[in-house]
């Protein structure tokens, strides 16, 4: 049981490392908007095609807020929710089965 309990582990740090990071992408992002990047930039190009997919789809569920993107606030509210709830219930069940607690108590 400690073998799954040390996996989960590993899953839920890594899961919350790759959040972490794109939080930050998303937050580099969101600074290049206000100004106005080469847009052949090869850290620009990869800032815009790693978030513009998942952007591009809360923004089409958002309303016309009249230039105002809302979409990068409401990305990373998702990750903290992620990163709170799924990430830290992994941590609890893994530690719990590493305790011996069980995982239906």
């Amino acid at each position: 049981m400690f073998v799954l309990a040390n996996f989960l582990l590993a899953v839920a740090k890594i899961a919350d490392i790759l959040l972490t990071i794109y939080m930050y992408i998303i937050i580099a992002r969101a600074i290049l908007s206000w100004v106005n990047p080469d847009p052949y930039n090869p850290i620009v190009n990869f800032l815009y095609r790693s978030t513009e997919p998942l952007l591009s789809r809360v923004r089409r569920i958002l309303p016309d807020l009249g230039g105002l993107d809302l979409s990068p606030i409401i990305v990373l509210v998702a990750i903290y929710f992620l990163q709170s709830f799924i990430v830290r219930t992994i941590y609890d069940l893994a530690f719990k089965m590493k305790l011996g607690a069980g995982v239906l108590q």
